[in-house]
């Protein structure tokens, strides 16, 4: 048993791509085409053709057919078609006991009517299923069609079931396959299931296995919605859930979310918008946390109030730091200028603007000194000239020292 089954307190693994009829989907167009199949067989219709894309549970349909007739039923199972209309001939006749006298077909063809008869007495039926039948060559359908020719009166002596992909519905529509397509009895298509019976699908097998949906988590359920929001076939759906499952029991967590289904996706190389959804999911977790944490700044804010001496004592605090600095550096505060700084309504910022501005005030006073003996100077210079020249009145030197 594998690991993440008792992880997730599970019996059997639910997601096994197997064609189990203990996990048959019993619903939609599996329901649907099963209850088709079984009253043409019952009736004796013929011929049965069931064509669906990749892995959209052919075979597991065709399983619950051959237990819905577990007694009355000589079943021939062929996984893929035989090369020719002869190889099909004689393979029906080895699986039926005859050992035909001669490989001719006509002679093959008669002993196996032959057997078909005596399982008609019998009150049994014969039922000939074939997969893979899109492989089929013309002339094994035509051998089909011959198969089919078969009766007894109005009594279908064998019963064919054909299933394939879409690609048989490509050969059945050529004009020269007219005769066989005339002698279809029942003609089904098992398409994708869209989101609803994705979901259903699921839900179905976890329980089938022993568990309870609630090993999704909200989140788990909408990622596989938007995988699968296109529609999806049981062996997709199968593969991805699988690997989920193995994502979040590798991280043990209790359920799978969103992360996990991306996880499975990139294992798979789907390609889907889970992506866009996880960053949704993200952005909203932000969007909580930063209101959150708003919200504590606030109460903060609030509860701090009453704490305005406290933001007094570290901007006094602050600022004896300021003043030891200065110290070292042989500045006095003091010396910055006359107006005393009021730190008990001051921030710190202000008062370093303050500080600023005294420092730049402070500057201007040894440049204006200059000029002011510059000045001076000039002006005993003139007045020492005209004290020694014999210009009488200090306007006429100033004349002459123009001049």
């Amino acid at each position: 048993m594998h690991m993440y089954t008792q992880h997730f307190n599970l019996h059997l693994l639910p997601f096994e791509n197997v064609p189990d009829p203990l996990f048959f989907y019993d619903q939609g167009d599996h329901a649907r085409i099963r209850k088709q199949i079984s009253g043409s067989l019952q009736s004796g219709r013929g011929l049965i053709v069931v064509t669906g894309p990749i892995g959209s549970g052919k075979t597991t349909l065709s399983q619950m057919i051959k237990a819905d007739f577990p007694q009355n039923i000589q079943l021939i199972w062929m996984a893929e078609p035989p090369a020719s209309s002869s190889d099909l001939y004689l393979f029906l006749a080895q699986e039926l006991g005859v050992q035909p006298s001669s490989a001719e077909k006509t002679f093959v063809m008669r002993d196996i009517r032959n057997a078909l008869l005596k399982i008609n007495a019998e009150g049994k039926k014969c039922l000939v299923i074939m997969d893979e039948s899109h492989l089929m060559s013309d002339d094994v359908i035509n051998g089909v069609r011959l198969l089919n020719n078969l009766e007894e009166g109005s009594l279908k002596l064998i019963q064919l079931l054909l299933l394939g992909q879409e690609e048989l519905m490509e050969k059945i529509n050529k004009p020269e396959m007219l005769p066989f397509k005339q002698r279809i009895a029942s003609l089904e298509t098992l398409g994708r299931m869209n989101v609803d019976g994705v979901l259903k699908y699921i839900t179905h097998r976890i329980q089938v296995a022993g568990g309870t949906s609630d090993i999704i988590s909200d989140t788990g359920w909408e990622a596989l919605s938007i995988a699968f929001r296109a529609g999806g076939t049981p062996r997709t759906i199968n593969s991805l859930c699988d690997r989920a499952f193995n994502v979040s029991y590798e991280r043990n967590k209790p359920a799978i979310d969103a992360q996990d289904v991306y996880e499975a996706t990139q294992r798979m190389g789907l390609v889907t918008d889970v992506f866009h959804y996880i960053i949704m999911l993200n952005n909203q977790q932000r969007k909580k946390q930063d209101s959150q944490l708003d919200h504590q700044s606030s109460a903060t804010d609030t509860n701090s109030e009453p704490a305005a001496p406290a933001k007094e004592s570290a901007s006094i605090t602050d600022l004896t730091k300021v003043q030891q600095k200065n110290k070292e550096k042989g500045t006095e505060l003091s010396d910055l200028g006359e107006t005393e700084l009021d730190v008990s309504v001051k921030s710190y910022e202000e008062i370093a603007n303050t500080i600023k501005a005294k420092y730049e005030k402070n500057s201007l006073k040894i440049p204006v000194l200059l000029l002011l003996m510059s000045m001076i100077t000039l002006i005993g210079s003139v007045f020492f000239f005209c004290h020694h020249t014999s210009t009488e009145g200090f306007l006429a030197c100033l004349q002459n020292i123009s001049l």
